[in-house]
C-alpha cells in the first residue's frame, strides 16, 4: 500500500523546508508518490499547518442547494475539524446516550456541570466520494469527569495522520492510535485535566517523525509529552508552568532541528521534537490563550487576544528567553483573535478580533498592517480558522455564513456564502472541495460541471 521510503524523515523534511517552506510538509513520516502531503489535509489547519492548500480550488459560492455534492448527519456533538488522507475522512464525535452514570462531584472553582449520562467518544471514516460511513470505532465510554463551556463539545479537539495511522486525542478520555482501517493499535490515559472553570478541553495533536506530541495545560500540573508513534510509548516529558489554554502544538522542521512551538499564558515555548529539550521562551500573551502558531521560514507568527491582544513574530533560530529583548521581530497590541487562529499566505497574515468578523492584515517582513480592521460581511461570531486555496480566504462562522475575500494586500469581498447550521470547525479544503463540518451535518462543497 505504501511505497519504499527514499530517504530518512528529517532530511526529506529539512529538504523540502528549505525548497519551498510556505508548503513544507511538515508531518510526513515516509515519502509518498501518489498523494504527497501537499495534496492532502492530513491535520486541523492542512498539510503546513497554516490553513493553506497549495493546490486546491474548492468553489466560490454556494449555499444549501448550490454545489452540494453531499450532505451527511454527523451523530452526536463535535468541533473537531475533519482531515482528509487518499479518498477518506476522519472526524471525531462525542454521543450522549440514554445510560445514567456516576456523576463527578463538581469542582469548587468550576462553572460548569459534569453530566450524568454514559458518552461515547467516536472515530469516524467516511468516503470521500459519497460521504458513507465506512467505519465507527468507539474508543471509550465513560461518563465525562467535568463539564464544559456552552460553546464547546467533548470532541473539540481534530485527529491526524501521518499517512500510515490515524492519531485521536479525546483528552482525559485517553489517547488512541488506529490504523486508516479503523483497527486500534496503541492507546493511553495522560490522566484528568481540571480546566479553568470546568470550560473543558480542545487541543488537537501534532505529529512528526515517529513522534506524538500532546499538550496538557490545564489548572493543575500541566506538562507536554511526546509518544512513540507506533507504540504509545513516551519518549519525552517536560513539565510546563502553564494554566490551561486550549492551543496546539506546531512542529516546524528545520536545517539544524526541528521544533516543537506551542503557545501558552505565561510563555511561549520551543521545544526540540527529539528530545524535549527546551530551546527558546517569550512571554507576552494575553490569558485563555487558544490560537495556534503559525510559521514561514524565518519566523512563527503566536497571538492571543482575550481580555487584551497579543502578537509576537519570533525567529525560528532563537535561543533561551527572549521576552523583551531585541530578537523578538515586532509585535502588535490590537486586533487579534481569542478562538480562530491566523492563515498565513504569502507573507501575508490574516486573522480576525476577538471572536467577531473584523478582520486585519499584516505583513509578516514588517509587521506592518496592510488593511484592517474591517468588518466582514454578514459575519458575527468567529470560532472557526480560516482556511486559504486558489488565492482566496475562507472565514466561516458560527451563523453559517462564510464570506470569501482575495488574498492580496487590499480588501476585498468576492462572495459570501450561508448554510443553514452554525459552523464552529475549521473547514478541510482538498482537490475541487472544501469540507464544512456543522452543528449536525458534514458538508461537501464542490462546483458543478457545466454540462
Amino acid at each position: 500500500m505504501f511505497p519504499v521510503t527514499l530517504e530518512t524523515p528529517s532530511a526529506m523534511l529539512r529538504r523540502l523546508s528549505q525548497v519551498t517552506p510556505a508548503i513544507c510538509l511538515l508531518f510526513s513520516t515516509s515519502l509518498f508518490a501518489a498523494d504527497d502531503w501537499s495534496h492532502q489535509w492530513p491535520a486541523w489547519r492542512g498539510p503546513s499547518f497554516s490553513g493553506v492548500a497549495p493546490h486546491a480550488d474548492p468553489p466560490l459560492t454556494w449555499s444549501e442547494t448550490e454545489n452540494v455534492a453531499w450532505k451527511v448527519a454527523v451523530p452526536g456533538k463535535g468541533h473537531g475539524s475533519p482531515i482528509v488522507w487518499g479518498d477518506r475522512i476522519y472526524l471525531t464525535t462525542a454521543i450522549e446516550t440514554e445510560r445514567a452514570g456516576q456523576a463527578a462531584a463538581p469542582d469548587e472553582t468550576a462553572k460548569t456541570v459534569p453530566p450524568e449520562r454514559v458518552h461515547q467518544f467516536v472515530v469516524l471514516c467516511l468516503d470521500r466520494a459519497t460521504g458513507e460511513t465506512l467505519w465507527s470505532r468507539v474508543a471509550r465510554e465513560e461518563v465525562p469527569r467535568e463539564g464544559m463551556h456552552q460553546t464547546n463539545s467533548y470532541a473539540s479537539s481534530s485527529p491526524m495522520t501521518d499517512g500510515e495511522r490515524l492519531y485521536v486525542s479525546f483528552g482525559s478520555r485517553g489517547i488512541y492510535c488506529f490504523t486508516l482501517e479503523g483497527e486500534p493499535i496503541w492507546d493511553r490515559d495522560l490522566g484528568e485535566m481540571r480546566t479553568r472553570f470546568g470550560w473543558g478541553e480542545g487541543a488537537s495533536p501534532a505529529v512528526a517523525e515517529g513522534v506524538v506530541v500532546v499538550t496538557w495545560d490545564h489548572e493543575d500540573d500541566s506538562f507536554i509529552v511526546g509518544l512513540d508513534a507506533a507504540t504509545g510509548e513516551e519518549r519525552w516529558r517536560q513539565p510546563r508552568e502553564e494554566v490551561t489554554s486550549w492551543a496546539t502544538p506546531l512542529i516546524v522542521p528545520g536545517e539544524e532541528r526541528t521544533q516543537v512551538i506551542v503557545n501558552g499564558t505565561k510563555r511561549v515555548r520551543s521545544y526540540e521534537l527529539s528530545s524535549g529539550k527546551l530551546l527558546w521562551e517569550c512571554g507576552g500573551q494575553t490569558i485563555n490563550v487558544i490560537p495556534s502558531p503559525v510559521h514561514d521560514d524565518r519566523a512563527a507568527y503566536v497571538m492571543s487576544g482575550y481580555r487584551g491582544a497579543a502578537l509576537f513574530a519570533l525567529p525560528l533560530d532563537a535561543t533561551g528567553d527572549i521576552t523583551g529583548s531585541d530578537r523578538v521581530l515586532w509585535q502588535l497590541d490590537r486586533g487579534t483573535p481569542y478562538v480562530p487562529s491566523p492563515v498565513l499566505v504569502e507573507g501575508k497574515l490574516y486573522f480576525t478580533a476577538g471572536n467577531n468578523g473584523i478582520l486585519t492584515c499584516v505583513n509578516v517582513a514588517t509587521g506592518e498592517e496592510l488593511f484592517g480592521p474591517v468588518r466582514l460581511p454578514e459575519v458575527e461570531s468567529v470560532y472557526a480558522s480560516p482556511v486559504s486555496a486558489d488565492g482566496r480566504i475562507y472565514f466561516c462562522s458560527r451563523d453559517g455564513v462564510t464570506a470569501v475575500v482575495a488574498a492580496k494586500n487590499e480588501f476585498e469581498v468576492i462572495a459570501v456564502n450561508r448554510i443553514d447550521e452554525p459552523i464552529d470547525a475549521t473547514p478541510a479544503v482538498v482537490g475541487n472541495a472544501i469540507y464544512l463540518r456543522s452543528a449536525g451535518h458534514l458538508y461537501c462543497l464542490r462546483q458543478k460541471q457545466v454540462d
